[in-house]
């Protein structure tokens, strides 16, 4: 099994129960792709680094999966058609990082 860690981004514009629907769908997509989700952190409303379609903030989600490499193609072409999602990003490593994440302890 590979490891992956995952951050997305999704619009600032969604309304909290949408914004989790939309990560409630993209852990049960892992799910059905035999992606085992070891762990998953919301770092809430954060500043872009560059605008994004005209957006200035984002909600990231952030998740450490294992699964198999080749599934990364088939997510990826279900994540492009969201119309939510800012950016995503999938990282290959060879340890995942202990939790919590520095991002994650900023925020509070």
């Amino acid at each position: 099994m590979t490891k992956f860690e995952i951050v997305l981004i999704f619009s600032p514009d969604l309304a909290s129960n949408i914004l989790d629907d939309e990560i409630e769908n993209f852990k049960k997509m892992l799910e059905s792709n035999s992606a085992a989700i070891i762990n998953y952190e919301d770092w809430g409303l954060r500043d872009l680094s560059y605008n994004i379609n005209k957006f200035k903030k984002g909600f990231y989600s952030f998740f450490q999966i294992e699964t198999s490499g080749n599934i990364v193609k088939s997510v990826s072409k279900d994540l492009i058609q969201s119309e939510t999602l800012l950016r995503y990003l999938f990282i290959k490593v060879k340890e995942h990082q202990e939790l919590p994440t520095k991002l994650n302890n900023e925020k509070k």
